[in-house]
């Protein structure tokens, strides 16, 4: 428990970095399952002094090994002006690095690629994943360091902080508490969230939030929902 507080506010401490966009999205959870697909549909809804900009990701996904998960996403945003377009795609691997319950905590680390279309933008994300369990709660927190570049974005680093506290109520209802931190944004807000299983390995994931920013007296809250199939 001490190491897991260290590394919350060494995490946190680290992640004050200039804005130049949203911070609040997934927070991943460590797990890779056998011969594992997917498919996955996210909003995120944001609400700012501009105005509101809506995206939307559509993705498949499939287990190449044991402990290793490939996913294709498409990106689709609406803009502050209301215009509708395909902004780009995602490539993303994520790796399972211990199992369950093998250590104190379980821990996995997530690679993405991202491309934009209009602006032919370039991002490359690094992720640790990190869950502990608490009796009938669960601590998942989320740490990235992401390089981007292209035509209308600043070359440079940045960092984020994405951390949820998950009361594991009914597998069906999951009530929960998610924070975000970097890109000078910091969020919080309440999540609820929940799985249905069936027979074999399939089962359906939902999840919402509400994510509001306490560092801003401007308006700035953002919807977060999604919905995950896997067989």
């Amino acid at each position: 428990m001490k190491g897991l507080c260290l590394m919350i506010v060494l995490l946190m401490s680290c992640a004050n970095v200039s804005a130049d966009g949203a911070v609040v999205d997934k927070i991943y959870h460590p797990y890779v399952l056998p011969n594992e697909l997917e498919f996955e549909w996210r909003l995120s809804s944001r609400q700012f002094e501009e105005g509101n900009q809506l995206a939307q990701w559509f993705s498949f996904g499939t287990s190449v090994s044991e402990n290793a998960m490939l996913e294709l996403y498409l990106v689709g945003e609406r803009d502050v002006e209301g215009d509708f377009s395909l902004r780009g795609y995602e490539l993303e691997a994520r790796w399972m690095l211990t199992e369950q319950g093998q250590y104190w905590a379980d821990w996995g680390v997530l690679f993405e690629f991202e491309r934009e279309n209009n602006d032919d933008n370039f991002e490359i994300s690094t992720g640790i994943l990190v869950e502990k369990e608490f009796n009938k709660t669960s601590l998942t927190l989320n740490a990235f360091l992401i390089y981007e570049w292209g035509n209308s974005v600043d070359n440079e680093f940045e960092t984020q902080i994405r951390g949820q506290w998950r009361y594991r109520w009914l597998p069906q209802l999951q009530p929960a508490i998610e924070i975000y931190h970097g890109e000078g944004y910091t969020g919080i807000g309440p999540a609820f969230m929940g799985i249905q299983r069936f027979e074999g390995q399939k089962q359906l994931k939902w999840e919402a939030s509400f994510i509001a920013a306490i560092d801003s007296v401007d308006k700035d809250h953002t919807l977060r929902m999604a919905i995950e199939y896997e067989y």
